[in-house]
Protein backbone atom coordinates (compact mmCIF):
# COMPACT_ATOMS: atom_id res chain seq x y z
CA UNK A 1 0.00 0.00 0.00
CA UNK A 2 2.77 2.43 0.80
CA UNK A 3 4.03 4.75 -1.90
CA UNK A 4 7.03 6.32 -0.21
CA UNK A 5 8.75 9.31 -1.69
CA UNK A 6 12.11 8.77 -3.33
CA UNK A 7 13.78 7.02 -6.20
CA UNK A 8 11.96 3.77 -5.40
CA UNK A 9 8.57 5.47 -5.21
CA UNK A 10 6.66 8.12 -7.12
CA UNK A 11 9.08 11.04 -6.72
CA UNK A 12 9.53 13.10 -9.84
CA UNK A 13 12.74 14.96 -10.52
CA UNK A 14 13.74 18.32 -11.90
CA UNK A 15 11.51 19.97 -14.46
CA UNK A 16 8.91 17.18 -14.34
CA UNK A 17 7.40 18.81 -11.25
CA UNK A 18 7.03 22.08 -13.17
CA UNK A 19 4.05 20.67 -15.08
CA UNK A 20 2.29 19.35 -11.97
CA UNK A 21 -1.03 20.73 -10.74
CA UNK A 22 -3.59 19.74 -8.14
CA UNK A 23 -5.80 17.95 -10.65
CA UNK A 24 -2.86 15.76 -11.70
CA UNK A 25 -1.99 15.16 -8.06
CA UNK A 26 -5.52 14.02 -7.24
CA UNK A 27 -5.56 11.68 -10.23
CA UNK A 28 -2.24 10.12 -9.22
CA UNK A 29 -3.38 9.65 -5.62
CA UNK A 30 -6.58 7.96 -6.75
CA UNK A 31 -4.72 5.71 -9.17
CA UNK A 32 -2.00 4.68 -6.74
CA UNK A 33 -4.46 4.02 -3.90
CA UNK A 34 -7.21 2.46 -6.00
CA UNK A 35 -7.64 -0.53 -3.68
CA UNK A 36 -7.72 1.63 -0.56
CA UNK A 37 -10.35 3.95 -2.01
CA UNK A 38 -12.51 1.05 -3.19
CA UNK A 39 -12.57 -0.30 0.36
CA UNK A 40 -12.93 3.06 2.10
CA UNK A 41 -15.96 3.59 -0.12
CA UNK A 42 -17.55 0.27 0.85
CA UNK A 43 -20.23 -0.73 3.31
CA UNK A 44 -17.54 -2.28 5.48
CA UNK A 45 -16.07 1.19 5.94
CA UNK A 46 -19.40 2.33 7.38
CA UNK A 47 -19.38 -0.68 9.67
CA UNK A 48 -15.92 0.32 10.91
CA UNK A 49 -16.81 3.99 11.31
CA UNK A 50 -19.88 3.20 13.39
CA UNK A 51 -18.22 0.40 15.39
CA UNK A 52 -20.79 -1.99 14.01
CA UNK A 53 -23.79 0.16 14.93
CA UNK A 54 -25.28 0.54 11.47
CA UNK A 55 -28.17 2.85 12.31
CA UNK A 56 -28.98 6.42 11.36
CA UNK A 57 -27.87 8.01 14.64
CA UNK A 58 -24.52 6.23 14.53
CA UNK A 59 -23.89 7.25 10.92
CA UNK A 60 -24.74 10.86 11.77
CA UNK A 61 -22.48 10.74 14.82
CA UNK A 62 -19.60 9.39 12.72
CA UNK A 63 -20.02 12.24 10.22
CA UNK A 64 -20.10 14.80 13.03
CA UNK A 65 -17.03 13.35 14.74
CA UNK A 66 -15.09 13.48 11.47
CA UNK A 67 -16.07 17.11 10.92
CA UNK A 68 -15.12 18.11 14.47
CA UNK A 69 -11.77 16.35 14.15
CA UNK A 70 -11.05 18.38 11.01
CA UNK A 71 -12.07 21.61 12.73
CA UNK A 72 -9.81 20.86 15.71
CA UNK A 73 -6.84 20.14 13.45
CA UNK A 74 -7.35 23.31 11.42
CA UNK A 75 -7.76 25.36 14.61
CA UNK A 76 -4.42 24.01 15.84
CA UNK A 77 -2.74 24.92 12.58
CA UNK A 78 -4.13 28.44 12.72
CA UNK A 79 -3.25 28.92 16.40
CA UNK A 80 0.33 27.77 15.78
CA UNK A 81 0.89 30.87 13.67
CA UNK A 82 3.99 30.23 11.58
CA UNK A 83 2.93 27.88 8.85
CA UNK A 84 6.03 27.11 6.85
CA UNK A 85 5.45 29.98 4.47
CA UNK A 86 1.66 29.91 4.24
CA UNK A 87 0.27 33.28 3.28
CA UNK A 88 -2.84 35.03 4.55
CA UNK A 89 -5.01 33.33 1.93
CA UNK A 90 -4.02 29.88 3.17
CA UNK A 91 -4.56 30.86 6.80
CA UNK A 92 -7.99 32.21 5.83
CA UNK A 93 -8.77 28.95 4.05
CA UNK A 94 -7.98 26.98 7.21
CA UNK A 95 -10.29 29.21 9.24
CA UNK A 96 -13.10 28.95 6.67
CA UNK A 97 -12.85 25.17 6.47
CA UNK A 98 -12.81 24.85 10.25
CA UNK A 99 -15.95 26.95 10.62
CA UNK A 100 -17.70 25.03 7.84
CA UNK A 101 -16.77 21.75 9.54
CA UNK A 102 -18.27 22.89 12.85
CA UNK A 103 -21.46 23.96 11.10
CA UNK A 104 -21.57 20.62 9.31
CA UNK A 105 -21.26 18.71 12.57
CA UNK A 106 -24.15 20.69 14.04
CA UNK A 107 -26.27 20.08 10.95
CA UNK A 108 -25.89 16.30 10.85
CA UNK A 109 -26.16 15.48 14.57
CA UNK A 110 -28.38 16.92 17.30
CA UNK A 111 -25.64 17.07 19.92
CA UNK A 112 -22.30 16.64 18.14
CA UNK A 113 -19.33 15.87 20.31
CA UNK A 114 -15.74 15.05 19.43
CA UNK A 115 -14.78 11.42 19.81
CA UNK A 116 -11.38 9.79 19.70
CA UNK A 117 -9.27 11.48 17.03
CA UNK A 118 -9.38 9.28 13.89
CA UNK A 119 -6.01 8.01 12.69
CA UNK A 120 -6.03 10.10 9.54
CA UNK A 121 -6.10 13.28 11.68
CA UNK A 122 -3.17 12.01 13.71
CA UNK A 123 -1.37 11.93 10.38
CA UNK A 124 -2.45 15.49 9.56
CA UNK A 125 -1.04 16.83 12.83
CA UNK A 126 2.52 15.97 11.86
CA UNK A 127 2.77 18.32 8.88
CA UNK A 128 4.13 21.85 9.14
CA UNK A 129 4.76 23.37 5.72
CA UNK A 130 1.97 24.80 3.59
CA UNK A 131 2.49 22.29 0.72
CA UNK A 132 2.38 19.38 3.17
CA UNK A 133 -0.69 20.63 4.99
CA UNK A 134 -2.59 21.35 1.81
CA UNK A 135 -1.60 17.99 0.34
CA UNK A 136 -2.73 16.29 3.54
CA UNK A 137 -6.04 18.16 3.36
CA UNK A 138 -6.54 17.00 -0.22
CA UNK A 139 -5.99 13.42 0.92
CA UNK A 140 -8.45 13.93 3.76
CA UNK A 141 -11.17 15.26 1.45
CA UNK A 142 -10.72 12.36 -0.95
CA UNK A 143 -11.18 9.91 1.93
CA UNK A 144 -14.13 11.80 3.41
CA UNK A 145 -15.89 11.90 0.07
CA UNK A 146 -15.72 8.09 -0.06
CA UNK A 147 -17.28 7.93 3.41
CA UNK A 148 -20.04 10.39 2.56
CA UNK A 149 -20.90 8.53 -0.63
CA UNK A 150 -21.56 5.46 1.51
CA UNK A 151 -23.58 7.55 3.98
CA UNK A 152 -25.85 8.69 1.16
CA UNK A 153 -26.29 5.06 0.14
CA UNK A 154 -27.01 4.05 3.72
CA UNK A 155 -29.90 6.48 4.06
CA UNK A 156 -31.26 5.56 0.63
CA UNK A 157 -31.27 1.92 1.73
CA UNK A 158 -32.77 2.92 5.08
CA UNK A 159 -35.73 4.49 3.25
CA UNK A 160 -34.92 7.93 4.65
CA UNK A 161 -34.96 10.20 1.57
CA UNK A 162 -34.72 13.41 3.59
CA UNK A 163 -31.51 12.28 5.29
CA UNK A 164 -30.17 11.02 1.95
CA UNK A 165 -30.75 14.47 0.45
CA UNK A 166 -29.04 16.09 3.45
CA UNK A 167 -25.97 13.95 2.90
CA UNK A 168 -26.01 14.62 -0.83
CA UNK A 169 -25.80 18.29 0.11
CA UNK A 170 -22.95 17.47 2.47
CA UNK A 171 -21.16 15.67 -0.35
CA UNK A 172 -21.55 18.72 -2.60
CA UNK A 173 -20.13 20.94 0.15
CA UNK A 174 -17.13 18.66 0.57
CA UNK A 175 -16.52 18.65 -3.17
CA UNK A 176 -16.52 22.45 -3.20
CA UNK A 177 -14.10 22.55 -0.26
CA UNK A 178 -11.84 20.01 -1.96
CA UNK A 179 -11.74 22.32 -4.97
CA UNK A 180 -10.71 25.24 -2.74
CA UNK A 181 -7.87 23.15 -1.34
CA UNK A 182 -6.84 22.22 -4.88
CA UNK A 183 -6.76 25.90 -5.87
CA UNK A 184 -4.64 26.68 -2.81
CA UNK A 185 -2.24 23.89 -3.75
CA UNK A 186 -1.85 25.30 -7.25
CA UNK A 187 -1.03 28.70 -5.75
CA UNK A 188 1.31 27.41 -3.04
CA UNK A 189 3.32 24.72 -4.84
CA UNK A 190 6.11 24.89 -7.33
CA UNK A 191 8.90 22.49 -8.13
CA UNK A 192 9.61 20.01 -5.37
CA UNK A 193 6.79 21.44 -3.24
CA UNK A 194 4.60 18.97 -5.12
CA UNK A 195 6.70 16.12 -3.75
CA UNK A 196 5.94 17.33 -0.21
CA UNK A 197 2.24 17.64 -0.99
CA UNK A 198 2.14 14.20 -2.55
CA UNK A 199 3.91 12.56 0.36
CA UNK A 200 1.49 14.15 2.84
CA UNK A 201 -1.58 13.11 0.84
CA UNK A 202 -0.29 9.55 0.59
CA UNK A 203 0.32 9.42 4.34
CA UNK A 204 -3.24 10.50 5.12
CA UNK A 205 -4.86 8.00 2.75
CA UNK A 206 -2.64 5.22 4.08
CA UNK A 207 -3.47 6.16 7.70
CA UNK A 208 -7.19 6.02 6.93
CA UNK A 209 -6.84 2.66 5.21
CA UNK A 210 -4.68 1.16 7.95
CA UNK A 211 -7.24 2.30 10.52
CA UNK A 212 -10.02 0.69 8.48
CA UNK A 213 -8.14 -2.61 8.34
CA UNK A 214 -7.17 -2.59 12.02
CA UNK A 215 -10.68 -1.65 13.16
CA UNK A 216 -12.33 -4.44 11.22
CA UNK A 217 -9.73 -6.97 12.33
CA UNK A 218 -10.34 -5.98 15.95
CA UNK A 219 -14.01 -6.78 15.36
CA UNK A 220 -13.18 -10.16 13.88
CA UNK A 221 -14.00 -9.13 10.31
CA UNK A 222 -11.81 -9.68 7.27
CA UNK A 223 -11.28 -6.31 5.58
CA UNK A 224 -10.13 -7.58 2.19
CA UNK A 225 -13.45 -8.22 0.49
CA UNK A 226 -15.03 -5.16 -1.09
CA UNK A 227 -18.76 -4.76 -0.40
Amino acid sequence: MSHASGVDGYKRVGALWADMNASDLEAEIRDDHETAFSRLGSSKAMYALTAGEMDGDSVRAAAAEDALALASTLDDWTAAGADGGADAAVESLYADLAEAARERAASVADDPSPGEMPALYDALVGFESAPERLGALLGRYLVSLEYVGQMVGFFVGDADPMAADDFRGLRSDLEAERDRVADALDAACEGDDWDLARGAADAVVEAAYDDYVETLQSMGIKPKNVC
